[in-house]
């Protein structure tokens, strides 16, 4: 199972890309955000675009655990 290493909604808040800028500006849909929101693994683009922002690789933002 994937799962977050870190609360990824509030490190992009820290650093500066507030819920309303990330809708206004299309850098993540709704639906995506609530799923970060929910601890919920969001999609391949949406990853994508959270790597972009927090100049991270994706190994930094999740990891995989035994269920």
């Amino acid at each position: 199972m994937l799962v977050y290493k870190f609360d990824v909604l509030k490190a992009l808040i820290e650093s500066g890309y507030s819920t309303h800028r990330l809708r206004k500006e299309k850098l993540l849909g709704e639906n995506n955000i609530q799923y970060l929101r929910e601890n919920k693994i969001v999609g391949m683009k949406a990853l994508n675009s959270i790597c972009k922002l927090l100049d991270m690789q994706p190994g930094d933002i999740i990891k995989y655990i035994e269920e």
